[in-house]
Protein backbone atom coordinates (compact mmCIF):
# COMPACT_ATOMS: atom_id res chain seq x y z
CA UNK A 1 0.00 0.00 0.00
CA UNK A 2 1.30 3.86 -1.12
CA UNK A 3 2.72 6.03 1.84
CA UNK A 4 0.81 9.40 0.79
CA UNK A 5 2.46 12.48 1.72
CA UNK A 6 1.25 15.88 1.13
CA UNK A 7 3.52 18.50 -0.30
CA UNK A 8 2.21 21.72 1.33
CA UNK A 9 4.00 24.50 1.71
CA UNK A 10 5.72 23.35 5.54
CA UNK A 11 6.63 19.97 4.29
CA UNK A 12 7.69 20.44 0.47
CA UNK A 13 11.32 20.17 1.22
CA UNK A 14 11.13 16.68 3.24
CA UNK A 15 8.76 15.60 0.39
CA UNK A 16 11.26 16.40 -2.61
CA UNK A 17 14.28 15.06 -0.86
CA UNK A 18 12.55 11.81 0.32
CA UNK A 19 10.78 11.32 -3.09
CA UNK A 20 14.57 11.83 -4.51
CA UNK A 21 15.99 9.53 -2.14
CA UNK A 22 13.74 6.74 -3.43
CA UNK A 23 14.50 7.16 -7.31
CA UNK A 24 17.67 7.23 -6.64
CA UNK A 25 17.40 3.58 -4.87
CA UNK A 26 15.29 2.50 -7.81
CA UNK A 27 11.79 3.08 -6.73
CA UNK A 28 8.67 4.50 -8.71
CA UNK A 29 7.17 7.55 -7.15
CA UNK A 30 3.37 9.10 -8.04
CA UNK A 31 3.74 13.17 -8.33
CA UNK A 32 1.43 15.79 -9.67
CA UNK A 33 2.41 17.62 -12.23
CA UNK A 34 0.67 20.35 -14.15
CA UNK A 35 -1.34 17.87 -16.59
CA UNK A 36 -1.77 14.78 -14.51
CA UNK A 37 -0.02 12.91 -11.91
CA UNK A 38 3.18 11.06 -13.04
CA UNK A 39 4.85 8.03 -12.42
CA UNK A 40 8.48 9.43 -11.50
CA UNK A 41 11.53 7.08 -12.05
CA UNK A 42 15.33 7.60 -12.75
CA UNK A 43 15.37 6.46 -16.68
CA UNK A 44 18.54 5.23 -16.38
CA UNK A 45 18.23 2.23 -13.61
CA UNK A 46 16.27 -0.13 -16.45
CA UNK A 47 14.85 -2.06 -13.34
CA UNK A 48 12.81 0.79 -12.48
CA UNK A 49 11.57 1.44 -15.96
CA UNK A 50 10.64 -2.17 -16.27
CA UNK A 51 9.33 -1.20 -12.69
CA UNK A 52 6.76 1.40 -14.53
CA UNK A 53 6.13 -1.28 -17.48
CA UNK A 54 5.15 -3.57 -14.18
CA UNK A 55 2.80 -0.94 -12.53
CA UNK A 56 0.96 -0.10 -15.36
CA UNK A 57 0.22 -2.93 -17.03
CA UNK A 58 1.60 -1.91 -20.12
CA UNK A 59 2.78 -3.20 -22.71
CA UNK A 60 6.57 -3.73 -24.02
CA UNK A 61 6.28 -1.55 -27.17
CA UNK A 62 5.56 1.58 -25.86
CA UNK A 63 8.03 4.17 -25.03
CA UNK A 64 7.97 6.22 -22.22
CA UNK A 65 8.33 10.25 -22.02
CA UNK A 66 11.16 12.17 -19.78
CA UNK A 67 10.22 15.34 -17.91
CA UNK A 68 13.10 17.92 -17.88
CA UNK A 69 13.46 21.31 -15.73
CA UNK A 70 15.72 23.23 -18.00
CA UNK A 71 15.97 23.72 -21.70
CA UNK A 72 19.71 22.75 -21.33
CA UNK A 73 18.61 19.48 -19.60
CA UNK A 74 16.90 18.45 -22.96
CA UNK A 75 19.46 19.13 -25.49
CA UNK A 76 21.60 17.07 -23.72
CA UNK A 77 18.65 13.96 -24.69
CA UNK A 78 18.64 14.50 -28.16
CA UNK A 79 21.05 14.55 -31.18
CA UNK A 80 21.07 17.52 -33.68
CA UNK A 81 18.81 19.83 -31.63
CA UNK A 82 16.88 21.54 -34.02
CA UNK A 83 16.40 25.17 -33.97
CA UNK A 84 12.57 24.43 -34.19
CA UNK A 85 13.03 22.61 -30.55
CA UNK A 86 14.44 26.14 -29.26
CA UNK A 87 11.82 27.94 -30.45
CA UNK A 88 8.97 25.85 -29.38
CA UNK A 89 10.63 25.31 -25.69
CA UNK A 90 10.63 29.21 -25.96
CA UNK A 91 7.05 29.41 -26.62
CA UNK A 92 5.53 26.44 -24.99
CA UNK A 93 7.96 25.28 -22.10
CA UNK A 94 7.25 25.12 -19.03
CA UNK A 95 4.18 24.12 -20.17
CA UNK A 96 1.75 21.34 -21.50
CA UNK A 97 3.94 20.32 -24.88
CA UNK A 98 5.49 16.97 -25.10
CA UNK A 99 7.63 17.06 -28.15
CA UNK A 100 9.03 14.09 -29.62
CA UNK A 101 12.66 14.62 -30.76
CA UNK A 102 15.52 12.44 -32.35
CA UNK A 103 17.12 10.32 -29.06
CA UNK A 104 20.42 10.74 -27.46
CA UNK A 105 22.36 7.60 -27.25
CA UNK A 106 22.70 7.23 -24.28
CA UNK A 107 18.84 7.39 -23.27
CA UNK A 108 17.76 3.49 -22.88
CA UNK A 109 16.25 0.99 -25.51
CA UNK A 110 13.22 0.20 -23.17
CA UNK A 111 12.42 4.56 -22.96
CA UNK A 112 12.11 4.78 -26.60
CA UNK A 113 10.67 1.22 -27.29
CA UNK A 114 13.63 0.84 -29.87
CA UNK A 115 12.26 3.77 -31.52
CA UNK A 116 15.13 5.92 -31.45
CA UNK A 117 12.59 8.62 -30.35
CA UNK A 118 12.43 10.38 -27.29
CA UNK A 119 9.21 12.54 -25.92
CA UNK A 120 10.58 15.45 -23.64
CA UNK A 121 8.42 17.72 -21.75
CA UNK A 122 9.32 20.48 -19.55
CA UNK A 123 6.04 20.92 -16.88
CA UNK A 124 5.27 24.01 -15.39
CA UNK A 125 5.66 22.36 -11.81
CA UNK A 126 7.62 23.37 -9.50
CA UNK A 127 7.59 20.03 -7.42
CA UNK A 128 8.58 18.33 -10.32
CA UNK A 129 11.19 20.98 -10.74
CA UNK A 130 12.73 20.85 -7.31
CA UNK A 131 12.78 16.64 -8.02
CA UNK A 132 14.90 16.76 -10.66
CA UNK A 133 17.43 19.07 -9.23
CA UNK A 134 17.36 16.73 -6.04
CA UNK A 135 18.03 13.64 -8.44
CA UNK A 136 20.43 15.35 -10.66
CA UNK A 137 18.76 13.93 -13.52
CA UNK A 138 15.57 13.85 -15.88
CA UNK A 139 13.35 11.65 -14.42
CA UNK A 140 10.02 9.60 -16.42
CA UNK A 141 6.48 11.36 -17.24
CA UNK A 142 4.46 8.36 -17.92
CA UNK A 143 0.88 9.32 -16.49
CA UNK A 144 -0.05 7.26 -13.16
CA UNK A 145 -2.81 4.50 -14.03
CA UNK A 146 -3.17 1.67 -15.26
CA UNK A 147 -2.87 1.05 -19.30
CA UNK A 148 -6.30 1.99 -20.83
CA UNK A 149 -7.62 3.45 -17.85
CA UNK A 150 -8.46 7.48 -17.29
CA UNK A 151 -5.00 9.07 -15.88
CA UNK A 152 -5.20 10.08 -12.18
CA UNK A 153 -5.73 14.11 -11.52
CA UNK A 154 -5.42 13.26 -7.67
CA UNK A 155 -3.60 10.93 -5.24
CA UNK A 156 -7.13 9.51 -4.48
CA UNK A 157 -7.63 8.59 -7.85
CA UNK A 158 -3.93 7.71 -8.33
CA UNK A 159 -3.94 5.31 -4.82
CA UNK A 160 -7.42 3.33 -6.02
CA UNK A 161 -5.60 2.51 -9.30
CA UNK A 162 -1.95 1.40 -8.61
CA UNK A 163 -1.47 2.27 -4.68
CA UNK A 164 -0.94 -1.34 -4.06
CA UNK A 165 1.77 -1.28 -6.39
CA UNK A 166 3.83 1.96 -5.11
CA UNK A 167 5.65 2.93 -2.06
CA UNK A 168 4.85 6.49 -2.28
CA UNK A 169 2.02 9.20 -3.73
CA UNK A 170 2.68 12.83 -3.35
CA UNK A 171 -0.12 14.50 -2.67
CA UNK A 172 -0.36 17.78 -4.73
CA UNK A 173 -4.02 17.89 -4.51
CA UNK A 174 -6.22 18.11 -7.95
CA UNK A 175 -3.47 18.59 -11.05
CA UNK A 176 -4.50 22.17 -12.26
CA UNK A 177 -4.39 20.74 -16.00
CA UNK A 178 -6.75 18.06 -15.75
CA UNK A 179 -5.79 16.44 -19.35
CA UNK A 180 -2.73 15.29 -20.77
CA UNK A 181 -0.17 17.15 -23.02
CA UNK A 182 -0.33 18.04 -26.42
CA UNK A 183 2.34 15.60 -28.09
CA UNK A 184 4.48 16.60 -31.55
CA UNK A 185 7.11 15.40 -33.17
CA UNK A 186 9.83 17.09 -34.81
CA UNK A 187 9.62 16.52 -38.57
CA UNK A 188 12.49 18.43 -40.14
CA UNK A 189 11.38 22.18 -39.93
CA UNK A 190 8.09 21.40 -39.04
CA UNK A 191 5.70 19.64 -36.41
CA UNK A 192 3.25 16.26 -36.68
CA UNK A 193 0.62 16.62 -34.23
CA UNK A 194 0.28 13.04 -32.31
CA UNK A 195 -1.73 13.69 -29.55
CA UNK A 196 -4.05 16.78 -28.71
CA UNK A 197 -4.14 18.02 -24.93
CA UNK A 198 -3.55 20.97 -23.17
CA UNK A 199 -1.73 23.25 -25.92
CA UNK A 200 -4.54 23.63 -28.58
CA UNK A 201 -3.92 22.85 -31.68
CA UNK A 202 -4.80 26.26 -33.08
CA UNK A 203 -1.37 27.52 -30.82
CA UNK A 204 0.74 25.41 -32.94
CA UNK A 205 -0.45 26.02 -36.54
CA UNK A 206 2.28 27.93 -37.50
CA UNK A 207 4.52 25.00 -36.85
CA UNK A 208 2.20 21.83 -38.06
CA UNK A 209 2.86 19.98 -41.25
Amino acid sequence: MAEILKADQNRFRFVVDYSARLIRAGKVVAVPTDTLYGLAADPFNLAAVNEIFRIKQRTAGRPVPLLVASLEQAIELTVYPADLLLELAKRFWPGPLTVVVPASPQIPLRITAHTGKLGLRWPRAPLVEALIAATGRPVTGTSANLSEHLPGTTAEEVDRQIGDALPLIVDGGPTPGGVASTVVELVGERIRLLRPGGIPASALEEFLI
